[in-house]
């Protein structure tokens, strides 16, 4: 038992006595507090605390300083200024130099530098690998290199292109990159010379207030544009065929292939996604039963299945190195295992497509086996830090995508939870206690991964898995045992042409995993329903891990405790009564159970993530609920709100007197705006979708636009 918890289990005399003198100022105060009647885990928690900072657990929390301040960034009403950023982090740089001999003035220093630097992040990568946006669109004939193939539908390649030089006489683009889609033309691999009339358009914005950005993330991957290939592409020049991500693509477009001929969907899409960490093969009804199951980290290349490659190599060459005497006396085995598990993970994360989730789990791989190599502990939270600065550092964009928060709480919540029961796990003796004991891992692991990333997967997509539990115990097995060891065989086998026998066992596997996240799936109809929650339940969600990840023993669970109440109390939102898209002219006014769709047309994207988030279906309007005539249309919701769709100025200063809410593509006059809530052509560009809820007691609507950063460099023409 360390020295925290043993102070957390004694009274306050005990307490005294057991601590060595120069200590007893952290039980000191506790204890007159205790005599004043406060409760005994007082004691503890500061104990804890104070033996957290002697530990340097500080270090884990330089990752979340760096979070906040990038958030920061982004709520601060106007970019940060270049000169106003230098001159902090060079003060920042001197007082740190200062206090260096100061402890306590050195950590908060540390602190407010993680801070400064976080806060510095966006502009610094903004400005080495930003790129002006599109705002309208572009046509032409273009050159351009072909930088990588992201996915091959039936609807065509999607790629992404760079250096692009127009043909004369079309006009040149401003932007440095863009992801196109091409129907025809020849096969094409990174370093590609291609030709062809392609039309450029902006890059989309959000499809709701908080969700995905695709503008925000497309310029810091320097993508300014999205386009489509109008006709055939031609092949100008093929690349060299000896640069690397060529040889990567190459291999990953083989290795797609072969798993293609050998099986069938929906078998062949996952085992895609398994190996080659390609996604668009993955059948819809396959990844919706997956995620009901609590299984839908299995379609993406992380900890787990990278931990099972680079695990079963070092368990291998462990026990062939110590199967050569020679060499086994010369050199630790385990440490020559620990190199070949590192390559091993490195050739998986090149050949995976290198996701935010495969570089973390990546990184966290070498920082394990280079503690191996060290003679140090591997799975501890300053590793996890260290993983969480080099990818934030390198991609602090990322940190705001889905996939880095699910998978850095997912660690995080195992590698604590490791932390508090290593010393305490019971040791599994005989065939038997084995087994139990791997199931009890799984059962754990599935358990602790699902508590650590639920807020995150509620927030983002609206989805529990009240059984994942279930759901992981019967399939990580099959997953463990044959899917990943088949599938590291049949990649081993390919240059060989042995490769089948491998996959076809990993799609018997495959099609066992889904039968069981059938079974699962259809267990958890009716239970797996999700609240709303606002951007605050990110931020509560936050502070909750970074005080688990400081703490060292059980008292790292209060934080997470207190996030349920806290998230209940100030993070819960609701659905809107209208939602107003900003390009498909698609309006949806709340009428009773569901939305009806008062104009435009269904299905689009926007109607497909507006039922998605808010589990609503969205159809035409029943009868009587909208009157149109060719000056526009007027709908009655059942909530008692009117909301005219104004088509003609001649209708505009009727509705404006009439309607509670006037929806019009023209430009509405200043007064209208005075009567009502209207959202003309120039409110929708600039904010993009609306999301209103109406206020019966105000007699007006609460308005959200899902764009409100217009300063920022990635809101082009805005």
């Amino acid at each position: 038992m360390s020295e925290a918890d043993q102070l957390a289990d004694s009274d306050d005399s005990e307490v005294l006595e057991r601590q060595p003198a120069k200590r007893r100022f952290v039980a000191r105060r506790p204890a007159v507090d205790l005599v004043r009647g406060r409760k005994a885990h007082t004691v503890g928690l500061f104990a804890s605390a104070a033996h957290a900072l002697e530990q340097r657990q500080l270090f884990v929390l330089l990752p979340y300083a760096i979070i906040l301040g990038l958030v920061a960034s982004l709520v601060a009403d106007a970019p940060p200024a270049p000169a106003a950023l230098a001159i902090v982090a060079l003060g920042l740089l001197m007082a740190l130099w200062l206090s260096r001999r100061v402890l306590v003035a050195l950590r908060v220093f540390a602190i407010l530098a993680a801070f400064w630097c976080g806060f510095s992040l966006l502009a610094v990568h903004g400005a080495l690998f930003g790129t002006p946006m599109l705002y309208g669109s572009a046509y032409g004939t273009f050159e351009a290199r072909v930088d990588g193939v992201v996915a091959v539908t039936e609807k065509g390649r999607r790629m992404v292109i760079s250096d692009i030089v127009p043909v004369p006489p079309t006009k040149a683009v401003a932007f440095r990159r863009a992801r196109i889609l091409v129907k025809d033309g020849p096969p094409l691999a990174p370093g590609d010379i291609i030709r062809g009339p392609i039309r450029f358009y902006a890059v989309p914005g959000p499809v709701l207030p908080n969700a995905y950005d695709s503008e925000f993330h497309s310029y810091f991957d320097g993508i300014g544009a999205y386009g489509d290939a109008t006709r055939a592409i031609s092949l100008v020049r093929a690349g060299d065929g000896v640069a690397p991500d060529r040889l990567i693509d190459d291999i990953r477009q083989s290795i797609g292939a072969r798993i293609s001929v050998a099986l069938a969907q929906p078998a062949d899409g996952i085992a895609r996604a398994l190996i080659t960490g390609d996604q668009t093969g993955v059948t819809d009804g396959a990844r919706q039963i997956m995620a009901t199951a609590g299984l839908a980290h299995v379609l993406s290349i992380s900890g787990l299945h990278l931990t099972l490659v680079a695990g079963t190599v070092f368990t291998v060459l462990r026990l062939l190195f110590a199967l050569i005497g020679p060499l086994a006396r010369r050199v630790s085995a385990k440490k020559l295992a620990a190199v070949g598990g590192i390559f091993a993970s490195l050739v998986y994360y090149a050949i995976s497509g290198g996701d935010i989730a495969a570089l973390r789990s990546t990184v966290m791989i070498v920082l394990v086996f280079g503690a191996v190599l060290a003679g140090r502990r591997a799975l501890t939270m300053r590793n996890v830090a260290i993983a969480g600065l080099v990818t934030v550092i390198t991609d602090p964009a990322n940190v705001f995508r889905p996939s880095f928060q699910l998978s850095f709480a997912a660690v995080i919540g195992l590698v604590g939870v490791y932390e508090i029961l290593q010393r305490r796990a019971p040791r599994h003796h005989g065939v038997l206690g084995h087994v139990v004991g791997h199931f009890a891992g799984i059962a754990t692991t599935s358990l602790i991964a699902g508590a650590a990333t639920t807020l995150f997967s509620i927030y983002h997509f609206q989805q529990t898995s009240p059984l994942g539990i279930v759901g992981n115990l019967m399939a990580l097995p099959l997953v463990g045992f044959i899917m990943m060891p088949a599938a590291m065989l049949s990649v081993l086998a390919m240059p060989f042409g042995f490769e089948r026998p491998f996959l076809v066992a990993m799609g018997w596997s495959i099609d066992r995993m889904l039968d069981v996240a059938g079974l699962v799936a259809g267990w958890s109809q009716g239970i797996n329903q999700s609240p709303l929650l606002t951007p605050m339940a990110l931020f509560i969600g936050l502070l909750a891990l970074a005080w688990f990840s400081f703490f060292t023993n059980r008292y790292r669970l209060i934080g997470p405790a207190l996030a349920i109440p806290a998230v209940l109390l100030f993070a819960l939102d609701q659905p809107p009564d209208v939602i107003v898209s900003d390009t498909t002219q698609a309006l949806a006014v709340s009428a009773g159970p569901g939305f009806a769709l008062v104009a435009g047309k269904a299905p689009s994207f926007a109607t497909t993530v507006w039922t998605q988030t808010y589990k609503l279906a969205i159809a035409a309007p029943p009868p009587g609920m909208t009157h149109c005539d060719s000056l526009g249309c007027i709908t009655h919701s059942p909530q008692g709100f009117t909301v005219a769709v104004s088509k003609d100025q001649a209708g505009l200063a009727e509705d404006c007197a009439n309607a509670d809410l006037v929806v019009t593509r023209l430009d509405a006059p200043p007064a209208c705006g005075a009567e009502t809530t209207v959202l003309d052509r120039k409110s929708l560009a600039k904010g993009g979708v609306e999301w209103l809820r109406w206020q019966p007691a105000a007699g007006r609507f609460e308005v959200r636009p899902a764009i409100t950063d217009l300063n920022r460099p990635w809101r082009a023409g805005r």
